[in-house]
């Protein structure tokens, strides 16, 4: 008798392959945080202002404003303090809630992704060479 062999044993196995995941949060089936989202509040923090942030991930501010509001008002919790234009001009600085959001949701994304790629490498590890 032959050896039983998947399918995918026999081929040539790529050069390299790895798995990918996206984590985004729900609730009632609306849409609350994604990493899009996460990377945008993240952008303000290291900006210092949500339009550096939309010019960093190339969107128009109105469309960063309305996401980062609806995350707010979605997880009931106030994620920037603005400050008008002026003299100085304006500016946002993220409270410790949303710093708080990212780190946990970094850490999250960080061990979804070990865990897809542990589960991935166990199911090909025969195909991964």
């Amino acid at each position: 008798m032959g050896s039983k062999r998947s399918p995918l044993s026999s081929r040539r196995p790529p050069s390299h392959l790895e798995a990918r995941s996206k984590i985004w949060c729900e609730r009632a089936g609306e849409l609350v945080l994604s990493e899009w989202r996460l990377d945008l509040l993240a952008a303000v923090g290291e900006t210092g202002s949500l339009s550096g942030a939309a010019e960093r991930l190339d969107v128009p501010y109105r469309t960063a404003w309305h996401k980062l509001k609806a995350v707010e008002k979605k997880l009931g919790v106030r994620l920037l303090e603005t400050q008008s234009g002026g003299s100085g001009g304006g500016g946002s600085v993220l409270t410790p809630e949303a710093h708080e959001l990212i780190r946990r949701f970094r850490r999250v994304r960080q061990g979804v992704s070990e865990l897809v790629t542990k589960r991935f490498e166990s199911e090909f590890a025969d195909w991964l060479g």
